[in-house]
């Protein structure tokens, strides 16, 4: 099949994965010639991507400064983990037996174990998020992926606001296994009991953080 999409969404595609992988950072200008040169692509392909990008919530254009990866507030994190829940939680608990993408989850959460042990704790993150693509893509649509591809990217951007990754990540590794083993079992509800608790565990978590640098400025 020819492919239709567009140059400018392909680019767009490749800088979404380099947020969710953490590699921009949040607050920081985008150099429309360092990436256009690392593209290869035009300055108005590059801008078409860029403006994709705004409008998905990540990057934010600056009069007279340029674009810059966007600063999430604590609002936003909020509805991101609301959005999560319902579509993460939604498709474990479809889940009756071993599904086919199995081996694809398993050997996510062990990407994650690799990164672990060799304390790569951006890496670990990276596999997270993977890994919770994957949930997603249990409920078998297109459009589903395409959201979460997207709610995963901001949520990377918020992850920079933890001060110490490895605390952060780390103990949700195990609960990632622990999500793994319902859902080889085809315990739907199980997953999703495992899932719902874990998601809101996590935003508290970052919710707190949020808290907790605010009166870190404010104090400064």
């Amino acid at each position: 099949m020819v492919s239709r999409t567009s140059t400018a969404e392909r680019v767009a595609g490749v800088l979404r994965t380099r947020i969710a992988e953490g590699f921009f950072l949040p607050g920081v200008r985008l150099s429309e010639h360092d990436i256009g040169s690392a593209l290869g692509v035009s300055r108005n392909t590059l801008r078409e991507a860029f403006r994709l990008l705004t409008h998905e919530r990540l990057l934010t254009h600056e009069l007279n400064r340029g674009v810059f990866v966007r600063v999430l507030p604590v609002e936003d994190v909020v509805d991101l983990y609301k959005v999560r829940k319902v579509v993460e939680c939604s498709a474990v608990r479809a889940v009756t037996e071993k599904p086919p993408t199995f081996a694809k989850l398993a050997r996510l959460v062990e990407d994650g174990r690799v990164a672990e042990r060799s304390e790569r704790w951006q890496d670990l993150g990276t596999a997270n998020i993977r890994f919770h693509s994957a949930i997603a893509e249990l409920s078998g649509s297109e459009r589903i992926d395409e959201l979460m591809r997207g709610i995963l990217a901001e949520l990377r951007l918020v992850f920079h606001m933890m001060a110490d990754p490895r605390r952060f990540h780390e103990p949700y590794l195990k609960r990632n296994a622990e999500i793994l083993e319902r859902i080889e079992a085809g315990d739907g509800l199980g997953a999703e009991k495992l899932l719902a608790q874990y998601l809101t565990d996590a935003e508290n978590q970052l919710v707190e953080a949020y808290a907790e640098r605010s009166q870190t400025r404010s104090e400064d």
